[in-house]
């Protein structure tokens, strides 16, 4: 079932979010400033190209280091992203079966802000 919802977010708007994460990955790698920033935007990318069943879990020795990376990514993409999220999540809420694919949307849209301190499990 997994394979299957995965199919279907590729082909209902999964590839263009991995697409913006992977632009902006690669926008950030630019200078030697935004490499921290483009390689957790491309872990962001490979989840969203494959979000169902994978979890994104909070590292526990996350500090002050990763607070203010997520501080600096907010003004430097974050805040697009999510709206994206937001967007396309609203959007598959609008029917029953795009319900799960909302779901998934909305758990972007969160990790979206701060992705910092999370992995990919």
């Amino acid at each position: 079932m997994k394979l299957l919802g995965n199919i279907i977010w590729l082909v209902f708007g999964g590839i263009e979010v991995a697409i913006e994460y992977f632009t902006a990955s690669l926008v950030m790698m630019v200078t030697i400033i935004g490499i921290p920033f483009g390689l957790q935007s491309m872990k962001l990318g490979l989840l969203a190209l494959w979000p169902f069943g994978s979890q994104v879990k909070k590292k526990p020795t996350s500090g002050c280091l990763n607070a203010g990376m997520n501080v600096l990514w907010f003004f430097i993409g974050g805040i697009w992203i999510w709206l994206t999220h937001i967007l396309f999540g609203c959007l598959f809420y609008i029917t029953i079966i795009g319900i799960p694919f909302g779901k998934q949307h909305f758990k972007l849209a969160h990790i979206a802000l701060t992705p910092f301190g999370r992995e990919i499990v």
